[in-house]
């Protein structure tokens, strides 16, 4: 029996409705954020990008460290959001005396709520960002500021105080170089901006990542040159017998081609992988596609499993700078091509593997300007990073 009757049961109701309601507000907002992290993250990436255009641009015809300043690294701090016409926001200039040495300078302190957040160390462009940071971390020392940027308008380094309080650590938490912009970076450098800057949720993410690096930094070489500690680590679990000194020189040499084997294929399989799921797509927009004339050659061209590798390499390579939907490729009788946008009148790379001898062509220096490279292997295709990324930029 119920002991509230219908008005009970109307309320029970409501109150389900209002928890439902609130569950579903909460899910849309969270939704709305996630958008707006990721729309805010483009518009970053975006503008860095074109920071890099202009650095590429100008810097030939930059010849000192105040000129790199006012070009590159003002305009990045721009970017972040702060008002680098506000000098109690952005501070040039910043007196910064360290013990009995009076008058030093900092190139920039940049400020939020009154309190400094960020000090700027500046060097020439041709410089690397890497070094100096000795003078960084003088200033850093005597500053209230709790990150630290060293950088050539190119790389920035961001510094904090993991290790010791006070004490600017020696390497960098994060690196960002507008060259080869990274996403797990871009996500990080968002948290700088004045809009979304916080303290405790940069310091929290700030130790993952430089450990994370460290981490990466150590595999790396472990994979170029394994060490003695990871063969043993490996063979020890199937071989039985005694890793003598010729023996560890043998399997170094194994556990090198085996860790690059491995990643070779787990790359090639994902491309393969993404390869399959764009040709779904497009055999759909095929199928709904208004019938041409075939070619009456298309029977003569034979695409084949060398072909179709190389053009995942370059599509990898490619989708550095591009979405895959821009990359294309179109198979002749002479010559397997990669399109930007399908377009011939924009060719990235031409595959010339119907000899003996297998050739790319590359299209850096324009597109009726091609240049032949012989290739020994698909993983000389690497090698041509730079080329394919210019002849994005010529279109």
């Amino acid at each position: 029996m119920n002991l509230y009757g219908k008005q009970g049961q109307r309320f029970h109701q409501l109150t389900n409705l209002t928890t439902v309601s609130r569950k579903e507000n909460n899910l849309n907002r969270s939704t709305f954020r996630s958008k707006n992290q990721k729309s805010s993250q483009m518009d970053l990436k975006l503008k860095l990008e074109q920071l890099h255009k202009r650095v590429v641009g100008l810097k030939d015809q930059i010849n000192t460290e105040e000129a790199t300043k006012n070009a590159f690294v003002m305009p990045f701090i721009q970017i972040l959001g702060y008002d680098i016409f506000n000098p109690t926001e952005v501070i040039p200039e910043h007196i910064c005396d360290i013990g009995t040495k009076k008058g030093e300078k900092v190139d920039y302190v940049i400020r939020k709520n009154n309190e400094p957040i960020l000090i700027f160390e500046c060097k020439h462009w041709k410089e690397s960002a890497d070094a100096h940071n000795s003078q960084l971390h003088r200033y850093y020392h005597v500053s209230k500021a709790r990150f630290g940027v060293l950088t050539n308008g190119t790389v920035y380094n961001f510094y904090t105080d993991l290790e010791k309080p006070n004490i600017m650590d020696e390497k960098p938490f994060l690196t960002i170089d507008i060259e080869d912009l990274k996403d797990n970076a871009l996500k990080m450098l968002e948290s700088f901006t004045k809009n979304e800057y916080n303290l405790e949720t940069i310091l929290d993410s700030a130790e993952g990542l430089k450990y994370i690096k460290a981490i990466r930094k150590e595999f790396e070489k472990e994979i170029d040159i394994p060490s003695d500690e990871m063969v043993k680590l490996l063979v020890n679990r199937f071989f039985d017998k005694p890793l003598t000194a010729n023996r560890m020189i043998a399997f170094k040499e194994y556990t090198k081609k085996a860790l690059a084997i491995s990643i070779n294929e787990s790359i090639s399989d994902r491309l393969k992988s993404a390869l399959n799921i764009n040709e779904k797509i497009e055999k759909k927009e095929e199928d709904k596609a208004i019938p041409v004339i075939e070619d009456p050659d298309a029977s003569k061209i034979v695409t084949t499993e060398e072909e179709l590798e190389a053009f995942q390499i370059v599509k990898a390579i490619l989708r550095e700078k591009i979405p895959s939907a821009r990359i294309a490729a179109r198979d002749t009788q002479s010559y397997f091509g990669v399109l930007l946008d399908d377009n011939n009148r924009k060719p990235i790379c031409r595959f010339h593997f119907n000899t003996a001898n297998k050739y790319l062509e590359t299209f850096q220096n324009g597109k009726d300007a091609g240049e032949k490279k012989h290739l020994f292997n698909l993983d000389e295709l690497y090698d041509y990073r730079a080329q394919l990324h210019q002849t994005l930029e010529n279109y």
